[in-house]
């Protein structure tokens, strides 16, 4: 599912708020479908299931690679439910997004593969690269990436960027200064359900 086709405003409708899958707000509070209207108490299964599926979307990321990163925060100490929101954030995709630099992780994906972004001087086309503290990202010196760039940085992102990302707006560099903190997190969710979900496999 790392390149989901669907309809984005009905999976935000049943999930809630995704910032990184689409911009756009229903008017319905209410989920989409037939049984939308229904209110039931929903299992501790299908909680559990319903915060893992927030993250899978929002970070558009596979069942496979999530399942990959939770075994290497499982490896690394502390909070294994922290260190995977880190692993997902210090994802390139979801950086240049977070740096405004694209309106959604999808729309950062395709600037990725598209190979428009220049990271520590290379070209990287690889979405789910690791950025690292020290990192340098900037635009390919070309008329069509700084286009398609500076439009979308005209367009309002996320009220705020987070305190490890710097950009030098006129000349479009970022630099990352650390490891991201957990009150940074752009989206809303319960990570130890994710943890749990897969500990009952």
């Amino acid at each position: 599912m790392s390149r989901y086709r669907g309809p984005r405003l009905r999976v935000s409708r049943r999930l809630g708020e995704l910032p990184g899958l689409t911009r756009k707000q229903s008017n319905k509070t209410y989920p989409a479908g037939e049984h939308g209207q229904q209110v039931r108490k929903p299992s501790e299964y299908a909680l559990r299931l319903e915060e893992k599926q927030k993250i899978r979307y929002n970070y558009g990321i596979s069942e496979r690679q999530l399942l990959k990163n939770i075994k290497t925060a499982k490896k690394v100490q502390g909070s294994t439910g922290i260190i995977l929101l880190q692993i997902l954030e210090m994802r390139l995709d979801n950086t240049l997004f977070r740096l405004g630099m694209a309106p959604t992780i999808p729309a950062a994906r395709q600037l990725v593969n598209h190979k428009h972004i220049i990271v520590n001087d290379k070209t990287l086309s690889i979405c789910s690269y690791q950025c690292k503290p020290g990192d340098i990202i900037r635009i390919k010196n070309k008329a069509s990436s700084n286009t398609i760039i500076k439009k979308y940085m005209e367009s309002p992102g996320l009220a705020n960027l987070p305190s490890h990302l710097e950009i030098d707006k006129k000349s479009i560099v970022a630099k990352i200064n650390g490891i991201i903190e957990r009150d940074w997190v752009g989206v809303q969710l319960n990570e130890l359900m994710v943890v749990e979900y897969y500990s009952r496999k």
